[in-house]
């Protein structure tokens, strides 16, 4: 694939978004928000759902987990199959399974009935996303209308993690567990109604052969022995399981790229990631999402448990970060115009880096100073999120080819995926290795040492639990900062990669640019 003559070619005016194309991106964008609602809204139903359907220890785990690992292991063939078949088509498709299946979740009976209703979830919800990527790319051909669009959709991706606790706190205070399931229904009825109507089909260009299917399960193998080797590491340490399980996917995905390269027609052009542009982007949406779901992950307990809060109350004091991701993504849309990317996302990573440096100066104490420190420190980070992402989107589009445009936003959204294990796993344990070394605990209470919800509960019911209690805050908020410190040094660190590797190089000749001059001047 020959990039280095490919210049952007200015849409002619006609090409310019109506009121249509505004239209197609109010409705694409709803997907986004209700996946993005059903991450973060499931773990302030876990409680309910435990008391309803009794699961087992390794059964709550997959019930959270089984979507992820599900939307992990099939973007890629989801993205390929749009590219193939129409990225409309596949949209509809997608929508209708999410809302059927939303409806069995919500009446499950059984936690093995959940289980599977969540499995189901996950690949329905990994049609949704690469379609919406992939239309919105043909729908926008003007660079910063669309550049804008994007904005728009990662705006749409954080307002649904920060409304998910905000929303489940609501409806589990007004109705039973069940009802964050059905949540997804109208919105996918309201999806199935409006997409027809205002968003064009897109279909890649070019011609393809039969699909592989060896590569479609090596791929899936691969991801999600991936990404469920992340999480039992994170959990379990190294433990030969989750080493084994990790290995394996590693293999597999060796074994996929190079099968990958043989194919006339593969499944994921891999050499897409010759491009600087491409592979530096997909590493900047990763720590992008991992900074915020790591963040996340941390403050929703530190705001409920070690505070107090009232999960609506400590959903609303995050709020503020969805509103100012949607505000950095259209500030993005602008600065481009202007400054380089590579100076671009690397601020945004950075800020990054100055939202958990905000918190990893959190201290001792538990009032209205730390929460709102929180805030400002969530908001902080989400400022860079928005701004690296939409131009990292932009940019991924950008430097894949037409007919495959619905790979390309399968691999970037990959990297959202395996970013949001990986401020769960990763960062998670830092903050429970740093809790477990800290707390302590009564004889007989073990419990309490895992986890500080535990740590709470076990406080309420024993005489003198105040010591507990005051131990496990304090442990807790000891993590805290030391998850902040290791966040900081890893979005810095791939700011400095981010920027070393979008940077202008010095032309060989006058007449002869480098190719890195020209893949970073498309972006």
């Amino acid at each position: 694939m020959d990039t280095t003559t490919a210049q952007p070619v200015s849409p002619a005016p006609s090409d310019r978004p109506g009121t249509r194309q505004w239209a197609a991106l109010a409705v694409l964008v709803l997907p986004v928000l209700i996946i993005s609602i059903d991450m973060t809204v499931l773990s302030f139903a876990l409680p309910a759902i435990s008391e309803a359907v009794s699961p087992t220890g390794t059964q709550l785990l997959w019930i959270v987990d089984g979507y992820s690992l599900a939307i992990a292991g099939l973007l890629v063939t989801m993205g390929t199959l749009g590219d193939r078949h129409g990225a409309r088509k596949l949209l509809l498709i997608g929508s209708a399974g999410f809302g059927v299946v939303s409806l069995f979740a919500a009446t499950a009976e059984s936690a093995t009935a959940l289980i599977a209703a969540r499995v189901a979830l996950g690949v329905f919800g990994a049609t949704l996303m690469p379609s919406t990527l992939s239309l919105l790319r043909s729908t926008f051909t003007d660079r910063e209308q669309r550049r804008t669009a994007f904005a728009v959709w990662a705006g749409g991706f954080a307002a649904g993690g920060a409304l998910g606790p905000i929303v489940g706190g609501w409806l589990l205070e007004h109705f039973w567990w069940g009802s964050v399931f059905l949540l997804n229904v109208p919105f996918m009825v309201l999806l199935l109604v409006l997409a027809p109507l205002v968003v064009r089909e897109h279909r890649g260009g070019g011609t393809h052969g039969r699909l592989d299917v060896l590569s479609v399960v090596v791929s899936v193998l691969a991801l999600t022995a991936l990404v469920y080797g992340i999480k039992t590491l994170a959990e379990h340490g190294l433990a030969p399981a989750p080493v084994a399980t990790f290995l394996a996917g590693v293999v597999l995905g060796v074994v996929f790229v190079r099968r990958q390269q043989r194919l006339t027609d593969p499944l994921l052009d891999v050499d897409l990631f010759r491009l600087p542009v491409f592979r530096s982007s997909v590493l900047a949406n990763l720590m992008s999402v991992c900074g915020m779901t790591g963040m996340l992950f941390a403050v929703s307990q530190y705001l409920q448990l070690v505070l107090g809060m009232r999960p609506l109350d400590a959903g609303l004091l995050l709020l503020p970060g969805a509103v100012v991701t949607f505000v950095s993504g259209l500030v993005a849309a602008r600065l481009a115009r202007r400054l380089r990317l590579d100076l671009l996302i690397a601020t945004g990573l950075l800020l990054g880096t100055a939202g958990y440096t905000v918190m990893a100066l959190l201290g001792p104490g538990g009032g209205s100073a730390q929460a709102v420190q929180l805030a400002v420190a969530f908001a902080v980070l989400c400022a860079g999120a928005g701004l690296a992402e939409t131009l990292t989107n932009d940019a991924i589009l950008s430097a894949a080819p037409p007919h495959r445009t619905g790979a390309a936003s399968a691999i970037s959204e990959t990297a959202y995926e395996v970013g949001a294990v990986l401020g769960t796993t990763v960062l998670g344990s830092v903050l429970n290795a740093v809790y477990r070394s800290q707390v302590e605990v009564p004889a007989g209470e073990a419990a309490a040492r895992e986890t500080l919800g535990a740590a709470v509960e076990a406080a309420s019911r024993l005489p003198g639990g105040e010591a507990l209690l005051a131990s496990a805050r304090a442990a807790f908020t000891h993590g805290l900062d030391a998850t902040a410190a290791a966040g900081a040094v890893l979005t810095a660190a791939a700011a400095l990669v981010v920027w070393r590797s979008l940077r202008p190089r010095t032309p060989r000749t006058p007449a002869e640019p480098s190719r890195d001059v020209v893949t970073a001047d498309r972006a």
